[in-house]
């Protein structure tokens, strides 16, 4: 398969990609190493919530986190690997999303309309990327 040149477009979503997967990876360092000025608006319940995960939940997080991160490097670099880690990514997404929602009480700790709009836009931006190095992946783009 010959590899087609990089449409413009290529740069400006990985560009966007990569503050939102820089936000994740802030949000997902400050919260995994205590900060505790990071982690001071959260409630006591939350906190509870965040530092009482099971270490596989904690796993699948940072697939989620680290794969957008890796992902969108990937796809700036031309990878056809991209598209496994956002794959990888999505399911991190899913899967952290699905415990923290259906399986324990993050519904009832963290269920306002915001956080669930937030997660929503989480698992679109996650799964959008995938597509996305899907697609070109599929018009040679990607090698």
């Amino acid at each position: 398969m010959q590899t087609q040149r990089t449409p413009r477009h290529l740069w400006i979503v990985g560009g966007l990609a990569l503050l939102w997967n820089a936000m994740g990876a802030f949000d997902y360092s400050m919260t995994q190493s205590r900060n505790a000025a990071y982690m001071a608006s959260f409630t006591p319940e939350q906190l509870a919530f965040f530092y009482g995960m099971p270490a596989i939940i904690n796993s699948a997080w940072a697939v989620g986190v680290w794969g957008g991160v890796a992902g969108t490097l990937l796809l700036l670099l031309r990878r056809r690997l991209a598209v496994w880690v956002f794959l990888a990514s999505v399911l991190g997404v899913i899967t952290t999303t699905f415990h923290n929602y259906v399986l324990s009480n993050g519904m009832t700790v963290a269920g306002d309309p915001f956080s669930l709009i937030f997660t929503a836009v989480i698992f679109i931006v996650a799964l959008g990327l995938f597509l996305y190095a899907s697609t070109l992946h599929a018009r040679g783009v990607l090698s």
